[in-house]
């Protein structure tokens, strides 16, 4: 007559990701949009698909844009 309790099988037990809350989403969101305009203004501005109009947004990132291995010309 032994007193033996059996451990709980891991299977039945369901497990969830950690919630996250939008106040800690937020900074992270906020950087990759700006990461994403980074890339959009140093390397695809010009031409047909420019928000800017102009050259002047070209000539200010011209040097980035073949840093970064955009072809501009």
């Amino acid at each position: 007559m032994s007193n033996v309790t059996l451990a709980p099988s891991l299977a039945s037990e369901a497990t969830y990701p950690p919630s996250v809350s939008l106040r800690e989403l937020l900074p992270w969101a906020i950087l990759g949009a700006a990461l994403l305009m980074l890339v959009y203004v140093v390397g695809v501005d010009q031409g047909a698909v420019s928000i800017v109009p102009g050259s002047w947004l070209h000539e200010f990132a011209h040097d980035g844009r073949h840093l970064l291995g955009f072809p501009c010309h």
